[in-house]
């Protein structure tokens, strides 16, 4: 165990040259035992940066025990040092194994003297609440504490019963009576019951133990009308009634009352926060009424921030399945005007409203409305939502503070959202976009030249006659000389690139290229370049990523920037293609496939150990892969058209009963031609197979990057068919599965083309398949290689996750028992079972859930016989191999479980631990890792005596005696 964990933790230091987890332990303990405070309290702080960096039970169970013995002996400040280490330290918790000897060490400073000594025990011991929920002796400690007359001790305490209240019902169940009397005794001071107040939210373990606190807090907001017991009371009602669920209805209504009837601005203030808490998180109990009381509230209200948090609230619960209820459950909803509506009246008025933030929330408001109610009535708040969203859009461009910027970006969300749901108001918005982009500030061009490509990127929308424009725009940003001029040029080349529909003309690249050489740093450069792949103009980034080659540091940069070049370059070879044109096509790809071989190398020699590319590599070989299917397939119909069939071929091939032969002359020639197009079809199956692979071991890529892969595996499967369709096998081919692709809402210009080839493609081979039975050689070779150039002519987009990793997950884990060398095996008995121990620990980087998140992992056991032992001797065989499958939880990134392992023929087996994850959506992905170990089955000595005796040939009564003997021993 201590080997595996010695191995797990070497390869979780992130690629320092640092000390191993024991010597970094004994480093710190060395400073725990140093007789200076200052080296002691320095030790017990770099604790959390080692638990972060070995994330391991041994060695946080071996710290946190010697953290609890300098609790224990030292002074209050190291006991406040321990405190808040453990406090940072939460989620490795119950990673401590021995929690009763943690916890007894803790728990002796208790009995101190020092009330300070025991308020910080006190809270120590409410950190531990979620390891330690039922020790009855922290509860009665609490409860003691409670009553102490040091205001230390007792703030102390009740932050202990609080924390234990979340974890335990029986503490929750014990104490509240007790928090009850204190708050409502006439000894308590004010202050005090604030404190004690927000206990009582965590008071929702069971149905009666929440209408109880219910209760008690209902009497303290009319008994005690001051303004602080109202907000902490109102808010902590808020919380219990979130948590509880039940009585959520009845908590809106009674916020709803005190916005309406109160009149102190913070109450109300804090009426309007809870509201919004509520709103997002369960806006299917808000009823119409409650909108409704909402709206008339905020119309009537004289302050502008009152109204500006009401409309925060309507513009939250307008994006949800709320806004539908209040339109469908209106009386007489059929005969009423939408602008009749409050809502909508309200959202009106406060579009045009002098403060910024009232209107960005009117606006949204009715772009929330406009987006998700369909009623024709509902249709003119369309041009009420683009009017208000161009208003808005002229007032904060113009402007560079934060708060108008902050009002640009929901002005722009709203922009994309409405366009995407209404595309006929596309026009007018881009115009609008556009016209303002000239005067604009800096800051909010860049916004808005973001919000034009992620319009054209749903929508093809900006023509080729504004591109005059844009390029004059972008040489008087390259002359400019203010700091935001890098991000600008940045900005406004990825809209000239989704602009352009077709390549780059001569004079586009020539005024990019000229501005980067007079303006720009490399790192613009090449944030430019990554982004004319990304759209497909491989030619302009072929020539950055050329010009980008000299100046970078570093080999693996210089591989790095050389594979971009290569195969910018091989994709720009495939721009030539043109249908009918078959041995051009074979020239075009055999020059991309050169540069693409290059391109791997240089890749190759880019990955380290610590980036080692494998989905850049993983997707670039399956393209290399792609190419050299459809070489090989324009080569077989271009070997066919020289193999024609006779007429009777058919016949022939139904008298013989090998249907292959309809397909050229009955010649080994033409058998030979129709199995290789039997192998064609296989290949491209085995190619979307392949690139299901990629998909599932890609957890952190962004959804356009998934939806790449997803494109090349469904070109794949449709030249596959097609060959089936077409000459393998018309009558069984079903043009069911793949007709439904097209219905998908389409996210890129490349997606688009892509399912208008598909769609092309189909209709083709369908057509055919009609008309002709069988079809004829030469309409289906001319279809099959008309097919194959129309894929290759769309550019290929390398999507973000090809250059940018924006969420990072992975997961570590150990085995035990593990030998100290891996080479060695375990030795087992066969009469006996493994258990074997998976430990695991999941990783996260910078944005951990950014695009998915771990709901579960799957943990898949397998053992195979390597090597079979020298004697030759028959042993009852049970099971030849173990297959055992597991799926756990992770808790605070942790997980663990164990296998029982069956090893009954003797020999050498290899088992091997392989990990996959599964997200919210239970959908599973081959993340890896995978772990061998091997084991050495031995027979067991009482088995072995037997045998041996059974060999020599031992008369029974022998036999019995020696049994009897070594039965004793």
């Amino acid at each position: 165990m201590a080997a595996s964990v010695k191995s797990f933790l070497a390869d979780a230091g992130y690629g320092e040259q640092e000390l191993d987890a024991n010597s970094a332990l004994m480093e710190l303990d060395k400073g725990l035992r140093s007789g200076k405070l200052g080296e002691q309290c320095e030790a017990v702080v770099r604790f959390p940066r080692l638990f972060q960096k070995y994330p391991f039970p041994i060695l946080i169970n071996s710290a946190f025990l010697k953290l609890a013995d300098v609790f224990r002996v030292g002074n209050n400040f190291l006991r406040l040092c321990v405190l808040k280490v453990t406090q940072q330290s939460e989620k490795h918790l119950e990673k401590i194994l021995n929690v009763d000897e943690f916890v007894k060490r803790v728990f002796s400073v208790i009995h101190s003297n020092d009330p300070v000594a025991r308020a910080i025990t006190l809270r120590m011991l409410g950190s531990m609440a979620s390891i330690i929920p039922e020790r009855k002796n922290a509860h009665h400690s609490i409860r003691q504490s409670l009553d102490s007359h040091d205001n230390v001790e007792v703030e102390a305490a009740i932050f202990a019963a609080a924390n234990f209240s979340a974890q335990s019902k029986d503490f929750a169940v014990g104490i509240c009576n007790k928090i009850s009397e204190m708050i409502q005794g006439l000894a308590t001071p004010v202050d005090l019951k604030l404190k004690l107040i927000p206990i009582l939210q965590h008071m929702h373990h069971d149905a009666s133990l929440a209408s109880s606190s219910r209760q008690l807090l209902q009497q303290l907001v009319t008994s005690y009308p001051s303004t602080k017991m109202v907000i902490v009371t109102l808010h902590t009602f808020t919380l219990l009634a979130a948590s509880s669920l039940v009585d959520i209805p009845k908590q809106i209504q009674l916020l709803l009352q005190y916005l309406k009837n109160d009149p102190r601005k913070a109450v109300k203030r804090l009426a309007i926060q809870d509201l919004k808490l509520l709103a997002n998180k369960t806006p299917h109990t808000w009823s119409r009424e409650n909108i409704q009381a909402l709206c008339e509230s905020a119309l009537n209200t004289p302050y502008d921030s009152l109204k500006m948090g009401m409309l925060s609230v309507l513009s939250t619960l307008s994006g949800t399945i709320a806004i539908k209820q209040y339109f469908s459950s209106a009386p007489g909803a059929a005969a009423t005007s939408a602008k009749s509506f409050d809502l909508v009246k309200l959202a009106q008025e406060c579009c045009y409203h002098n403060n910024r933030g009232i209107a960005a929330h009117g606006v949204r408001i009715l772009t929330n409305i406009s987006a998700s109610c369909q009623e024709k009535d509902l249709l003119p708040l369309e041009q009420d939502a683009v009017f208000g969203l161009e208003a808005l859009l002229v007032l904060c461009s113009q402007d560079d503070s934060p708060g108008a910027q902050a009002t640009l970006k929901i002005t722009l969300t709203c922009m994309v959202k409405l366009v995407k749901c209404r595309p006929h108001l596309s026009q007018s918005v881009v115009e609008s976009l556009l016209t303002q982009l000239h005067s604009a500030q800096d800051n909010a061009r860049i916004l808005m030249c973001h919000c034009l490509a992620a319009i054209a990127m749903q929508l093809p929308v900006l023509a080729d006659g504004i591109l005059g424009d844009l390029m004059d725009l972008y040489k008087l940003i390259g002359q400019s000389t203010t700091d935001k001029k890098q991000e600008l040029l940045v900005s406004l080349a990825t809209v000239i690139f989704v602009s352009s529909q077709k390549a780059l003309s001569t004079e586009i690249k020539t005024v990019i290229k000229q501005q980067l050489e007079n303006a720009s740093n490399g790192w613009t450069a090449y944030r430019i370049a990554r982004q004319a792949s990304r759209m497909g103009n491989h030619d302009m980034a072929r020539e950055l990523y050329q010009s980008l080659l000299t100046q970078v540091a570093s080999e693996h940069f210089y591989f790095w920037l050389n594979s971009l070049k290569e195969f910018s370059h091989a994709e720009q070879c495939l721009t030539g293609l043109q249908e009918d044109n078959y041995s051009s096509a074979l020239s075009c790809i055999a020059e991309a496939l050169k540069s693409y071989h290059k391109g791997i190398a240089s890749l190759t020699a880019a990955s380290t150990p610590l980036n080692p590319l494998s989905f850049q590599c993983g997707f670039v070989k399956l393209r290399i892969d792609l190419l050299q299917a459809f070489s090989q397939l324009i080569c077989t119909c271009n070997s066919l058209k020289t193999s024609p069939p006779p007429a009777i071929a058919t016949t022939i091939a139904m008298t013989s009963g090998n249907d292959l032969q309809r397909c050229g002359r009955i010649s080994n020639q033409a058998l030979t031609l129709s199995l290789q197009m039997k192998h064609s079809m296989e290949e491209f199956r085995n190619l979307a197979t392949r690139y299901g692979d990629l998909y599932q071991s890609s957890f952190d890529a962004d959804s356009a990057t998934l939806r790449n892969v997803e494109l090349q595996q469904q070109s794949c499967l449709l030249i596959s068919h097609a060959i089936e369709a077409l000459i393998l096998d018309p009558e069984s081919a079903s043009f069911q599965e793949y007709s439904s692709n097209g219905t998908a809402h389409v996210e890129s210009e490349y997606e688009r083309r892509m399912m208008s080839v598909f769609n092309h493609v189909l209709e083709e081979v369908e057509s055919l398949n009609r008309k002709y039975a069988p079809v004829s050689y030469l309409a289906s070779n001319t279809c099959l290689c008309n097919a194959v150039i129309a894929l290759l002519k769309v550019p290929l987009s390398f999507q973000r996750y090809f250059f940018q990793k924006l969420q990072s997950t992975s997961i570590k884990l150990a085995l035990s028992p593990s030998p100290r060398n891996p080479a060695e095996p375990i030795a087992v008995q066969n009469n006996q079972q493994l258990a074997l121990k998976v430990e695991g620990v999941v990783q996260h980087g910078s944005k951990p859930g950014l695009f998915r998140k771990i709901q579960s992992v799957c943990l898949n056991v397998s053992s195979v016989l390597q090597s079979k032992s020298g004697q030759d001797y028959k042993i009852p065989i049970d099971n030849m191999t173990n297959e055992m499958e597991q799926r756990v939880e992770p808790h605070n990134d942790y997980f663990s479980t164990q296998f029982l392992l069956n090893f009954v023929i003797l020999g050498t087996h290899n088992i091997t631990v392989e990990s996959s994850v599964i997200d919210s959506n239970g959908i599973v992905w081959k993340t890896g890792p995978k772990t061998t170990i091997f084991v050495k089955s031995l027979e067991d000595p009482y088995s072995q005596q037997v045998r041996l005796q059974q060999q020599q040939g031992l008369p029974p009564s022998q036999q019995q005696q020696q049994r009897t003997a070594y039965s004793r021993f």
